[in-house]
């Protein structure tokens, strides 16, 4: 009998399509699939920049691909309202050019940067538990590695940060969660800001000249 087939991505930095390591959210997948075959349905993989890898100096790191969001175009933060903000502010500070048409074939490009999630596949209500992010962490910590060059992450939003932290060796008791704040760990300086959602806009919670200010902060230091 052959060995069955590996569908967690052991020891790659991006998961199988079929990733079986969280039991809910591959049900939760499946249920998808039933109910919207052409959506992507998956683990979302890293987006890179045109470059490769050995051109990126950022590595942003959200919470997990929204339901209607990347988990249906198979790219970060791509088909939802937090793709707006960031892209656009990415393209205001040179970490992206071309136009944002929230789908995967919009054309637009990364520059000197790659785009990741702390968990790679949608959660229910958006909500990854504990033990899902755990996970998950192996791909983030791999994801970190691959880019040799690497300089700076950037968090969106607190579970990011953490996620990140302990990817980097470090604990979240350590380096407290502060929009704005950045500490060096692990090698590399670690930004926070709150994730660009919509909810986070509509209440006020981060503004789009706040979120300009943290990448404009990135952007400075990259440059020195």
């Amino acid at each position: 009998m052959s060995a069955p087939a590996d569908i967690t991505g052991a020891g790659s930095s991006d998961p199988d399509h079929d990733c079986g390591l969280c039991p809910r959210l591959a049900a939760f997948r499946q249920a998808n699939r039933a109910a919207e075959p052409a959506w992507h349905n998956g683990p979302v993989d890293t987006w890179v920049c045109a470059g490769g890898d050995d051109a990126v100096r950022l590595l942003i790191v959200g919470l997990a691909p929204g339901l209607r969001g990347a988990n249906r175009t198979g790219r970060p933060f791509t088909g939802d309202y937090a793709g707006e903000l960031l892209y656009a502010t990415l393209g205001r500070f040179g970490f992206a050019r071309g136009g944002y048409g929230a789908a995967a074939d919009d054309g637009m490009e990364l520059v000197g940067c790659a785009i990741t999630n702390a968990v790679r596949c949608v959660p229910p209500e958006n909500k990854p538990t504990g033990a899902e992010i755990g996970n998950c962490r192996p791909f983030l910590k791999r994801t970190v590695r691959r880019f040799g060059r690497l300089r700076a992450i950037l968090a969106l939003g607190r579970i990011a940060h953490d996620s990140a932290l302990r990817a980097l060796g470090a604990r979240p008791a350590e380096v407290p969660f502060a929009h704005g704040g950045w500490h060096d760990v692990g090698g590399v300086r670690l930004f926070a800001s709150y994730h660009c959602s919509r909810y986070n806009t509509n209440t006020g919670r981060l503004t789009a000249a706040m979120f300009a200010q943290v990448v404009a902060g990135i952007a400075g230091n990259l440059a020195e």
